[in-house]
């Protein structure tokens, strides 16, 4: 759902909140010790709960927990799979209750209360034993500094132009910085069209995420400072939300932001209404099924006009952690280790349509389609920003901003009150 150059140099720079209707987390042991010894031999089964498998191919996933079992005789893996509607409250109770998988397939915006409970270990600790190349990993997810949750593959959100409009409205290439972005968006705004579209739903806030910090990220910005909140006295976030309320301002925002959820943007872009709006590239095919005539490109969001850096990129994940009550911690790393190595990590990106999360990966796709590769050289160019993961409460601080933000748009505050408003919020739940 994706590089050019390397990214070991921001290695837990931004990390990820797997914020996406379509992702879901992993399905839980459900009760008893996880991982069990088997045989005289003293075999070791792991469990590994995860949502991947489902939405992979048929069979895929569990030929290469095949190849693992080939190359580690001796270590057995039992696959756990669910999807989130019937898991979410297995994982939760799973990690209250230590019977969390030895192997997890983690959502970012779990990991923070999970490392609070102790659940789940620090990986930190685990890749120093074993002498790990960290430098390999494209992003890590930490809490106190202390790794708990790596990104096994990355599903990436650039900006999407519609290149029809932006032709008819005499804008010969998608925008590549903040006054490029509003001349193009007043231009393809008419009677019909409108030229961005801003989902902000306080009931699926992840618009915040996406649509809006992306813009701080896209510029090298943060939200943060040493981890705390940093939204006032903060010209990253003060520039990024009052050039989205001049754009709000201008009328080139597509109406209806303030119950608009994310679907709600893909299908108003697909039927041709929107000509640009940032979006997971796992939307590609269901936008080319949506509308087959439909004349698209995708683009790195828009920097500030003067920004000449290395841009983040919005992303969510696919994570992989080790439960704290595992007796295995040693054969689970094996497993998290063979899903990193380069050759693995590049046919589970393939296979999953998504970026991988070791650094010299390269997935079939980016060689057999264009936009693909166009998206992989913006991530491989950038860095995989996403703040919010690893945060308490995730999602309450997206629709804490949100709250907030919406009363700026709407005029009945400003957007300095907003962001004042919205730091003493986050500061209480922090």
């Amino acid at each position: 759902m994706g590089r050019v150059m390397g990214k070991g140099a921001h290695v837990g720079r931004f990390i990820a909140l797997t914020g996406v209707a379509s992702l879901a987390l992993a399905a839980c042991s459900g009760g008893g010790d996880a991982g069990t010894d088997e045989g005289e031999g003293g075999d070791v089964t792991l469990e590994f709960s995860q949502w991947w498998e489902p939405e992979l191919p048929d069979g895929a996933f569990r030929a290469l927990m095949d190849q693992f079992e080939e190359e580690n005789p001796g270590i057995t893996v039992d696959l756990l799979s669910g999807p989130y509607a019937s898991t979410k409250e297995q994982v939760v109770a799973g990690a209250a209750a230590g019977t969390m998988s030895d192997v997890v397939g983690l959502d970012g915006a779990w990991v923070s209360d999970f490392a609070d409970q102790g659940a789940i270990t620090d990986l930190s600790a685990v890749m120093a034993e074993a002498g790990y190349d960290e430098s390999q990993l494209a992003s890590q997810v930490k809490v106190d500094d202390k790794t708990y949750m790596i990104p096994v593959v990355n599903f990436v959100y650039p900006m999407f132009t519609n290149d029809d409009l932006l032709a008819g409205a005499g804008v010969t290439a998608p925008p590549t910085n903040r006054t490029e972005f509003a001349d193009a968006a007043a231009k393809i705004t008419s009677e019909n069209t409108y030229g961005w579209i801003l989902p902000l739903s306080l009931e699926a806030p992840n618009g915040i995420q996406n649509d809006v910090m992306s813009w701080v990220w896209a510029s090298g910005g943060s939200m943060l400072d040493a981890g705390q909140p940093a939204l006032t006295d903060n010209e990253d976030v003060t520039s990024a939300t009052e050039y989205i309320q001049g754009l709000w301002d201008d009328g080139v925002i597509a109406p209806g932001s303030f119950t608009m959820k994310e679907q709600d943007k893909v299908e108003e872009f697909s039927n041709g209404r929107v000509g640009m709006m940032i979006d997971s590239l796992a939307h590609v095919n269901l936008i080319r099924e949506s509308n087959p005539d439909l004349n698209f490109s995708i683009a790195a969001i828009p920097a500030e006009d003067d920004y000449t850096g290395e841009r983040g990129i919005p992303y969510a994940s696919w994570g992989i952690g080790i439960a704290e009550n595992s007796e295995h911690k040693e054969e689970a790393f094996k497993l998290v280790e063979f899903l990193m190595s380069e050759s693995v990590n590049s046919e589970l990106s393939s296979i999953a349509n998504a970026f991988p999360g070791n650094t010299t990966s390269v997935p079939d796709f980016v060689e057999e389609d264009e936009l693909f590769a166009t998206a992989f050289e913006i991530y491989q160019s950038g860095f995989p920003a996403n703040e919010f993961t690893g945060l308490p409460v995730a999602e309450q601080l997206m629709r804490d901003f949100g709250e907030e933000f919406q009363k700026a748009l709407d005029g009945q505050q400003s957007m300095e009150d907003a962001l004042a408003a919205a730091q003493t919020k986050w500061e209480e739940e922090f």
